[in-house]
């Protein structure tokens, strides 16, 4: 066992407090309970590893930790409440079952976070909180609203949860198609917020993308959907090129300058398969698709050699399929490498003149680059310059601020 000091263990905070929680509240049956052993369990963690290292099987020692603290805490309290009394003799009762549904407990808890009994906003709030561990002023940025506001919202969730007696399980066979849509859309936003971080000075955050596609193939396992192969394989097929899109000091480095060596190819073969066997199913829906385009993307041994008449083609079968202003935004891309930036910048301006995306700002990247192309610069400089204030990742910042410099006058 080596010794943990503070870099150890914020990576084991990262890397673990996620599965501890979904497991403590399966043991706990209480969001907030479960919360205050985690963070007991940290605490006793902070104050032990450093001076007597840290455990072969850190996950399984934390659990125990706020296991026992909860027990210490509910055992005080059974004195004046009955159900705790219940809850401290069930939890002491649970020994050896952590390790037994430790796999299944952060699926457990995304089910029970995308409830239909709760309302979507709240559905995504609470999984990218709980499941996540995104902060509350994090989520709130995302979505552009108040952090109070957010934080009621969370709360009225777990609130409903608990009066409702919602399940903490995965459900049925039988009640699983009916429960998925949700489920995809939150696994994916988990992805993205890991493959293309909202704010702060990475790009990535590869301990959620990691946790994305192991849910995935959780899912995948249970319930082989055409949708739920589609997504597993388009977050492989993204996952697949993580170590090429970024410099070794942070910078990014766009999809056309990637070494492509770097590129896992298994990774990309995986996904490229899974696509393949969701489309033999007849099931293509919005998440097989855009892993379709992606797959296109993997089989191009250079930029140059992308098929984009393909990738249009595509595009143009998810924007029937699932219309979305970034679907449009996308296609408008793709019109671009097809016939040309003058084709593709009234579709993107047309996008930020109707408001769907002003606040976006790679649609305002979008239109610059084009306005680049055509030798607009003085309409290109404007247009990153709006980029840039809306945009809240440094490298991207940076990416955006090198651009801006090339158009500066020598």
């Amino acid at each position: 066992m080596g010794l943990a000091g503070p870099t150890e263990l914020d990576a084991v905070w990262r890397q673990h407090s996620r599965k501890v929680l979904a497991t403590l509240i399966r043991l706990l049956r209480d969001f907030d309970l479960a919360e205050e052993a985690l963070h007991d369990a940290f605490l006793v963690a902070a104050n032990k590893w450093p001076r007597e290292g840290m455990p072969d099987n850190p996950s399984a020692w934390l659990i125990s930790a706020g296991r026992f603290r909860a027990l210490d805490k509910l055992r005080q309290r059974a004195c004046f409440d009955t159900a705790q009394a219940e809850l401290a003799l069930l939890l002491a009762d649970t020994e050896s079952a952590e390790e037994t549904h430790l796999a299944d407990d952060q699926l457990r808890l995304i089910f029970t976070c995308c409830h239909p009994d709760l309302a979507p906003e709240a559905q995504v709030a609470l999984t990218l909180r709980e499941v996540c561990g995104l902060t509350t002023e994090e989520i709130a940025r995302a979505f552009l609203i108040r952090t109070p506001t957010l934080a009621q919202r969370i709360v009225r969730a777990k609130l409903r949860i608990k009066e409702a007696g919602l399940p903490y399980e995965i459900p049925a066979q039988e009640e699983l198609p009916g429960r998925l849509d949700s489920v995809l859309r939150v696994i994916y936003l988990v992805f993205n917020e890991g493959y293309s971080a909202h704010s702060g000075d990475s790009i990535v955050r590869a301990e959620l993308s990691v946790e994305a596609v192991r849910l995935g193939r959780l899912l995948a396992g249970l319930l082989p959907d055409g949708e739920v192969l589609g997504l597993l394989g388009l977050m492989l097929l993204n996952e697949a090129r993580r170590q090429a899109r970024q410099t070794s000091t942070g910078d990014v480095v766009l999809l056309a300058d990637q070494d492509r060596s770097l590129w896992d190819r298994a990774m990309m073969a995986e996904g490229t398969i899974l696509i393949e066997q969701a489309f033999r199913q007849h099931q293509v829906g919005p998440y097989v698709l855009q892993g379709a385009i992606a797959a296109v993307h993997a089989a191009a041994s250079s930029a140059a050699e992308t098929d984009w008449n393909e990738i249009l083609g595509l595009y143009g079968i998810l924007r029937r399929a699932a219309p979305s202003p970034i679907v449009q935004l996308n296609r408008a891309i793709a019109v671009s490498m097809v016939r040309g930036p003058a084709a593709a910048l009234p579709l993107v301006q047309s996008m930020l003149d109707t408001g769907q995306l002003a606040d976006y700002h790679l649609a305002h990247v979008a239109e610059a680059d084009l306005l680049r192309q055509l030798g607009r610069n003085e309409l290109a400089k404007a247009a990153y310059v709006r980029a840039l204030q809306l945009c809240r990742l440094e490298p991207e910042r940076r990416l955006l601020q090198r651009r801006l410099a090339e158009l500066a006058p020598s």
